[in-house]
Formats: structure tokens, sequence, C-alpha cells
């Protein structure tokens, strides 16, 4: 009797797993399911869909917990520019090539041979490529596109005038400095690594390797940037994976040790947000912004972020991803951040007490 006990134990505990454990199909379409299945008011969630269509400059956006969709709006396969989220995919893209040694995170960008028009100073030269992915470089260039803390000159220090890793600064050059790297090191086009290590094995639906090239203004920085243009449902994938601790199905696509080392809070909330002049609730990772608050909800919740209004939004605590997209190509508006982070309490408003 008590082996049979052992025994339907051992096959409840495999089959809850499972379940929470669901991925969509290679090439499918996320399965929906009602909102009241994971503790949400299905009337709530009603509610939130008037309230993205009438109060938000939303494209499109999903919400999937458990691995199912409990929400969908607008053309979740629109393809269009997600903007700084790129940066955190490039993190994630970075974790196996560390893990195999093509890449030294301590590595100097001096011995590495980066520099730019000009060079680079001594100083900058002792920067890692660790304090790149973690905006700490102290390297104060401009970059070849725009989109950062180098478009307020008010917010620069000057060159030279803080130690590698001692000061964090949003600046493009260290992001697309990164991706030099990447591909001086593994000999890969950062594209070509995306659809190898991810795009293929997680069944992306909507992806165009053609339309993807690194663009920007050569005579600001050698250092060009890496857009990327995918689909809010692609976008869905890329969160889950996170969300999954980087395993996808029966694959470790990501390591589970990487997944939490570019989600650790390497700067704090209170070191990005000194006086008065600004306030938040994140701290930074590497290439993603981490929630760093004692909000319930966002206990261990971290986002790749992009300007305009594109999220892949992270929350472990609900099981939880959330997919934005505010394609404002064609001089639609955009989605204020604040107008995203009031969206997500009236999610977090909808879960049954």
């Amino acid at each position: 009797m008590k082996k049979q006990l052992l025994i339907l134990l051992s096959i409840f505990t495999i089959i809850t797993i499972s379940a929470q454990n669901i991925y969509p199909a290679i090439g499918e379409d996320w399965a929906m399911t009602k909102p009241s299945k994971y503790g949400y008011s299905n009337a709530k969630i009603k509610q939130l869909y008037r309230y993205v269509a009438d109060s938000m400059n939303t494209t499109s956006m999903m919400i999937i917990v458990g691995g199912k969709c409990i929400f969908k709006y607008g053309e979740i396969d629109h393809v269009s520019y997600i903007a700084s989220c790129r940066k955190s995919v490039l993190a994630m893209l970075y974790g196996k090539y560390v893990e195999n040694g093509v890449i030294d995170l301590d590595k100097r960008l001096g011995d590495i041979g980066i520099t730019d028009h000009g060079g680079l100073l001594p100083i900058e030269q002792r920067a890692t490529v660790r304090h790149l992915i973690q905006a700490r470089s102290g390297i104060y260039r401009p970059a070849a596109n725009a989109g950062s803390a180098m478009d307020n000159p008010k917010k620069i220090p000057a060159r030279g005038s803080k130690e590698p890793g001692t000061h964090y600064l949003y600046n493009n050059w260290d992001f697309n400095a990164a991706g030099t790297i990447f591909e001086k090191l593994t000999k890969k086009s950062i594209y070509d690594a995306l659809e190898e290590d991810m795009v293929k094995p997680m069944g992306f639906q909507d992806w165009d390797r053609s339309r993807h090239k690194r663009t920007g203004n050569r005579r600001k920085s050698m250092h060009l940037a890496y857009h990327i243009h995918i689909s809010t449902r692609d976008m869905a994938r890329i969160g889950y994976l996170m969300l999954r601790n980087g395993r996808w199905e029966d694959k470790q696509l990501i390591s589970e040790s990487w997944c939490k080392e570019m989600t650790t809070p390497w700067t704090s909330r209170e070191e990005m947000n000194r006086g008065k002049k600004r306030k938040g609730l994140f701290g930074y990772g590497y290439m993603w912004w981490i929630y760093d608050t004692d909000i319930p909800e966002l206990k261990g919740a971290y986002t790749a972020s992009g300007y305009g209004g594109q999220y892949i939004t992270v929350i472990p605590e609900l099981d939880m991803v959330i997919a934005h997209k505010t394609d404002f190509s064609n001089g639609r508006p955009k989605t204020k951040s604040s107008e995203f982070r009031k969206m997500m309490f009236k999610v977090f408003a909808a879960r049954k007490r």
C-alpha cells in the first residue's frame, strides 16, 4: 500500500510539473484559456481589453500565465522594431558563449582590440566586457544611434573622469560595442546566432532574417546598433524562455545560472535614483531592467524595455509574461512607461483574492 501511494505521488508530481511548464508548439499559436483558470477575474480582464483599447496607444499585447494566453489584443503577428529590448536579447545570447569560454566578461577592451574613431583613453581601455553589459564602462562617447543618456549632454560626465565599473550610465555606446564584441569573439552575426540559438529551437512564428542588419551613423561610431524586428507573439516566447529559467521544452537553451546572473540588480534602484530628480522602480542587471521594489507581485520581476512602448516583462511571482508593442513607425503615438505601469497594476488587481 505504501509503495502504491509513493507511485501515485510520483505520478501526481510529474503531472503537476508538466502542467506548470506548458510550451506553445513549434511554429504554432499560444493556446488561449479563460483567466479564471489561473485565478483572474474574467470580467476584470475583459475590462482590461477596453482600457487598453480606449486609454493606451498599444498596437498589440499578450499576457501569458502558466504557458497559456489569458489576454491578447491587436495584431499579435505584426512585426516591428522592438527598440532597446534588443539589448536584453543580446544578453541572453551572451550566456552560451560566456559559459563555453568564447567570451570572457573580464577581458579589457584594450586587450580585445576594441576602439573607436580617435581611439580610447587609457582609462577607457581598462573597461571590461562585463562593464559594458552593466552600463558601467565609464566610456562617454557618442553612439551610432540615439536613445540613451548621451542625447542629453548635461547628464554626461567628462571623458576619463570615472573609473570603469564605478558609475552607472545608460549609454548606447556600451551596448553597441557589446554587439561588436559578440560578433568579433564568436565569429557569428548577432542575427545568425539569434536564429540558431533561439528562433529555430523556440519556433518563432514571424521571424524574417532578411530584414535584419546592423545600422547607425558610422561617422559617430564604428559600433553600430543591432535592431531587431519581431512580432508580439514571438516577444512572448522570449519572455517565456526567461520565465522558465532558460529552458524550452526539454532543451536548456540558456543556463539557469546565466538567467539569474542577467537579472541580478548589479546597479541598485538607490544608485540609479539618487536625489530628487529621478524616481523609479528599477535597478539594472546585464541589459535587463530589474524591479527593485517591495511590491509583492514584482518580487524577482524584470523587463526588457524599448523606446515608445516595447516591453517583455517577466513576473515570476505570478508565473506571468506580458509582451507589449507600440509600433510608432507611421506616426502612431507612443506608449509612456507610466501608462504601461498603470495597465500592469490593473492586471494585478484582476487577481481573485
